[in-house]
């Protein structure tokens, strides 16, 4: 089976390998502050989602030349992609993230800027700013779906409806930018089947790239205080490996996989513990993804 990995296509797009440097814009979250809720969802860990990146009190510049040192032992790069990573990075004053956003496209040494956020951020303004930036780099731009399940969505405090991922996607599409939905096999109460749905809506909603995500459960968050209840339970590696190639049989070869596993921080890791040796299991999901 052919996977158009996010490596592969870094190669077609830039003609040589990037890293992603993981960088923070001091944002926050509408399901934190109370515009679409409080505690935000039930996975999301303090930083919300953004352990690996740099201190948000930091200058965008500082903050890229740090995250180069941290990569430099594996990576002799001469450009990289801005990763803004930490909660919703299209919501808060809009004159502030231009701001950043466009320091890190101006800067020789980025090639592309990447921006993670939710499909209930995507206002006028921040469509016109992503305008802007995609003229001056190529830009990425990653929603959080996670499900399709209306139920599943309210269990885990997603904050927003189906209809809100839709029609974002008609927003994003008329832009240059590529799209990447992110989704999570293993929440609550789903299986294969749900998994699969929700591969498939996000194929046919027209997203460039797709994140498939292992459900983690983080130490502080809601998610683990249910799985301490016994409410939740981990999938193991057979029961993740299994779904996971259920869902890859579905994506074309011309979608971007940008990611089929994912690893929490192992300082806060509660379950699934098999998670924590990232290599063994890449290369484990690698072996089976080549006898598909």
């Amino acid at each position: 089976m052919n996977i158009y990995t996010t490596n592969a296509y870094i190669n077609d797009m830039f003609g040589e390998k990037l890293y992603k440097l993981s960088l923070n814009a001091g944002t926050t979250c509408p399901n934190r502050d109370g515009k679409a809720g409080t505690g935000g969802c039930i996975f999301c860990s303090e930083k919300g989602s953004g352990d690996f990146s740099e201190d948000a009190s930091i200058g965008i510049d500082e903050q890229i030349e740090m995250a180069k040192k941290r990569i430099a032992g594996k990576c002799r790069c001469d450009r990289y992609i801005a990763y803004f990573q930490s909660f919703t990075n299209t919501y808060g004053n809009i004159d502030v993230l231009r701001e950043k956003f466009l320091k890190a496209a101006r800067r020789d040494d980025i090639a592309a800027v990447s921006i993670a956020s939710r499909p209930d951020c995507f206002g006028d303004e921040v469509i016109l700013m992503l305008k802007e930036l995609s003229d001056i780099k190529p830009v990425w731009v990653e929603l959080g779906l996670q499900t399709i399940r209306d139920d599943t969505a309210k269990l885990i405090n997603r904050g927003y409806d189906l209809n809100t991922y839709d029609d974002t996607m008609e927003k994003l599409k008329k832009l240059k930018v590529h799209i990447i939905t992110h989704m999570i096999i293993g929440l609550p109460g789903e299986n294969m089947e749900d998994a699969v749905r929700t591969v498939r809506y996000i194929i046919d909603s027209g997203s460039d790239g797709i994140k498939l995500q292992l459900l983690h459960i983080l130490k502080g968050t809601v998610l683990e205080q249910m799985y301490m209840r016994g409410e939740v339970k981990a999938l193991s590696f057979e029961e993740y490996a299994d779904i996971l190639m259920a869902c890859l049989k579905e994506i074309p070869e011309n979608v971007v996989v940008h990611r089929f596993t994912g690893d929490g921080p192992k300082r806060l890791l509660a379950a699934p513990l098999w998670s924590a040796d990232k290599k063994r299991v890449i290369n484990e999901l690698n072996r089976r993804i080549r006898e598909l």
